[in-house]
């Protein structure tokens, strides 16, 4: 797992702050006044030379954030700051700035990949777009990105259908790379391939990440992939941030419910070691019409009354470590008195 060694001492490479995305909701040929909730008050930082891992269930609004931090979607509210620079107020010049500094890899690398170019020129086609050297400084910076990767000079004139999913991710890899970026959002870059190239693929961007002092915000629902990656994990829930902390103290010391629920779901590396299984009641609810109060309260097995009429707070339990949830709160009862009284 990569060194965060003096990471936290410089200012965040990207701050968000209470990102939240609402999808209006359309009716046959009317629009609804129903939204999906996707993406609900995220807050998080990432540091220069960093993994960030975002984790939760598929519909939990990981890659929407992912999306709308990369200018993909429009926020419905909340801010977000690249090296200082208010990104979603970019435009023109600015953003494509922006879009050369931060690059997406994608969960299906065929989604970045024309089928009707040829490899070569799908990994220049950044520098082309951005008008980045000339066709021979392209070129040389292709064939040595894709030798990086993995490839030989002759694979450049090959499609996309002839390469398996593994090699097209590298390519996808090698393509976000073009243009030499300090961010990359890998969103679920791995979920589709064997394990054994999962593998590969994660030891890939480890290295690149030393090499080309890259900073990643690496998306999954796999726990035990975010693992071997990742600095600090943040843990969403039905669009929300439910907890964030360092890696290691978050397998050492899980604190929300639902943590310890994806916690326990990671199968043991040996089939005789045994570990204790939390199950959760009913399915994920609809994010057009969250649960009141802690969105999880309708699954946790620890759920109190409070848990039910009002949303937790973000509480800091150790340095760097916070969590939403009610079982961690002292005011607790405090919180549900004042709610009543003003007929929430």
């Amino acid at each position: 797992m990569p060194s965060v060694t003096s990471v936290t001492k410089h200012e965040p490479l990207l701050e968000v702050k209470h990102l939240t995305k609402y999808f209006a909701v359309k009716s046959g040929s009317s629009w609804r006044k129903q939204q999906v909730k996707a993406v609900e008050d995220v807050s998080f930082a990432i540091y220069e030379g960093e993994t960030y891992g975002l984790v939760g269930e598929s519909g939990s609004g990981k890659s929407t954030t992912g999306r709308t931090i990369m200018r993909l979607t429009d926020p419905s509210a909340g801010e977000a700051f690249f090296q200082n620079q208010d990104v979603f107020s970019l435009r023109s010049k600015e953003l494509q700035n922006f879009r050369r500094e931060v690059q997406m890899i994608f969960q299906d690398p065929n989604s970045s990949l024309d089928p009707k170019k040829r490899i070569g020129y799908s990994v220049a086609e950044p520098m082309i777009i951005h008008g980045q050297g000339t066709k021979a400084k392209r070129k040389e910076r292709v064939l040595e990105l894709m030798s990086r990767v993995g490839f030989s000079p002759h694979h450049l004139e090959r499609f996309p259908h002839e390469f398996s999913g593994g090699q097209r991710q590298r390519i996808g890899i090698a393509k976000a790379l073009a243009l030499n970026p300090k961010l990359i959002v890998c969103d679920e870059p791995v979920s589709a391939l064997d394990v054994s190239i999962q593998s590969q693929i994660l030891n890939l961007l480890v290295e690149l990440q030393s090499e080309f002092q890259l900073s990643y915000l690496f998306i999954a629902h796999d726990l035990s992939v975010v693992r071997h990656i990742a600095d600090r994990i943040g843990v969403m829930y039905l669009g929300h941030l439910v907890e964030q902390a360092p890696t290691d103290e978050l397998f050492a010391h899980p604190l929300h419910p639902y943590t310890q629920f994806l916690l326990s779901a990671i199968p043991a590396p040996h089939p005789k070691l045994k570990r204790e299984r939390i199950i959760l009641q009913g399915d994920i609810p609809s994010p057009l019409n969250p649960p009141p109060g802690c969105v999880f309260h309708t699954r946790c097995p620890f759920v109190m009354d409070v848990c039910r009429q009002v949303k937790p707070v973000n509480r800091e339990i150790s340095t760097g470590h916070t969590v939403q949830c009610h079982l961690y709160e002292e005011s607790a009862s405090e919180d549900l008195t004042i709610s009543r009284r003003k007929g929430d």
